[in-house]
């Protein structure tokens, strides 16, 4: 497992520490509940820095990484970015990706333990061109502020300039003590939020600022427990748990953030053109309210039943906070994906029912 590089910090605010794809994190700082209410209603700040992050440079950057990926990346500026899947020739799922066109490179933002693939699927293509594949993370970490007061947050760093407005567009602050730090606009939760990009060297003083601002609003620290509990009830897919390399790229329901239809070629372009042309995948990411006399939440990959017919089965579970009930993402098949459609769940525990419900689970609105 790779260390949290400030794991020492956080044992000092009562972090206590978990692993996630071979990363470790903070689970939660001794009161995941508190958390979640902080990313419901204030702010929350999270050390992310154990997610994967790897650059792209050179002259053919753009042209190479538009013919990889889902998204149009050939037209992004300095200053944007979009949200991409990279997939195989059959259409399936490598990796989700948050890409950000920097001056002089490509920037991109991914699970965790997934640079080796990510950086492999490249590596096998560059032939000819002009584009070389770098590990970010040991230069810069990742902070991110996310709930209704995020924006309040980051405003108290005093960026002497306006918040990047737009989904996935960034700034960059050059400070002559803390280097340079990029501001990306990215609300991971379903309310508002953003990410920061921070020199290693400079992460303490950016992280304590941070905590010390979210307390100014009601807000705090947040781990990764409350993270995943707000991801859930906002119907957000998580590669390698709602999506992996068995799913098509429409299935998991981020088609609209993540996949152009206009861009031209790309690996995998055929195949999840000719879904749009002649159907509907053969199941997609719902939502499933299940019942409320649950003992044991159900695993990820537990079956879902329609009658005697095998109709899906469950990704991720949990006892919802904010709703004070137990719900699901689960992929069910097409001809039982609609809104109020009852099923059985079946797990090691024996027999329960659900009922699929409308994707988000929580809907929330930034003050």
């Amino acid at each position: 497992m790779s260390s949290l590089l400030l794991r020492e910090f956080h044992q000092s605010l009562g972090g206590e520490f978990t692993e996630v794809n071979g990363a470790e994190v903070v689970r939660d700082y001794g009161d995941a509940l508190a958390e979640h209410a902080a990313l419901q209603a204030a702010a929350g700040v999270l050390d992310l820095s154990c997610r994967s992050r790897l650059c792209l440079t050179g002259a053919d950057r753009h042209r190479f990484l538009n013919g990889q990926v889902t998204n149009n990346v050939k037209d992004l500026q300095p200053g944007e970015g979009c949200y991409a899947a990279l997939v195989t020739a059959k259409g399936k799922l490598q990796s989700d990706l948050n890409i950000y066109c920097l001056p002089n490179e490509l920037l991109l933002d991914f699970e965790p333990g997934f640079s080796g693939t990510v950086a492999g699927r490249f590596e096998k293509f560059i032939i000819a061109d002009n584009v070389q594949v770098v590990d970010a993370a040991p230069h810069y970490g990742l902070l991110s502020v996310q709930g209704p007061q995020a924006d309040k947050v980051v405003s108290q760093l005093n960026l002497n300039c306006p918040l990047p407005a737009k989904q996935l567009s960034f700034i960059t602050m050059n400070d002559a003590t803390l280097g340079e730090i990029y501001f990306a606009n990215h609300a991971r939760t379903g309310t508002s939020g953003f990410d920061l990009f921070v020199p290693n060297a400079a992460l303490v003083a950016v992280l304590d600022k941070l905590i010390a601002s979210a307390k100014s609003v009601g807000g705090r620290a947040c781990g990764w427990q409350a993270f995943e509990w707000a991801r859930i009830e906002a119907g957000i897919p998580r590669f390698g748990v709602d999506m992996d390399e068995t799913n098509l790229a429409p299935e998991p329901g981020i088609e609209a953030r993540a996949i152009s239809y206009t861009k031209g070629c790309y690996i995998g372009q055929e195949v999840i053109a000719r879904i749009r042309t002649y159907g509907q995948v053969a199941k997609s990411l719902c939502g499933l309210r299940l019942a409320e006399n649950l003992k044991v939440l159900p695993r990820r990959g537990d079956k879902l039943w329609r009658g005697d017919k095998e109709i899906g089965y469950v990704t991720s579970a949990m006892v919802s906070p904010t709703l004070k009930s137990n719900i699901a993402l689960a992929y069910v098949r097409r001809e039982a994906n609609q809104p109020g459609t009852e099923l059985t769940l079946q797990t090691v525990e024996g027999i329960s029912s659900g009922v699929i419900v409308e994707l988000p689970f929580v809907r929330r609105t930034a003050d």
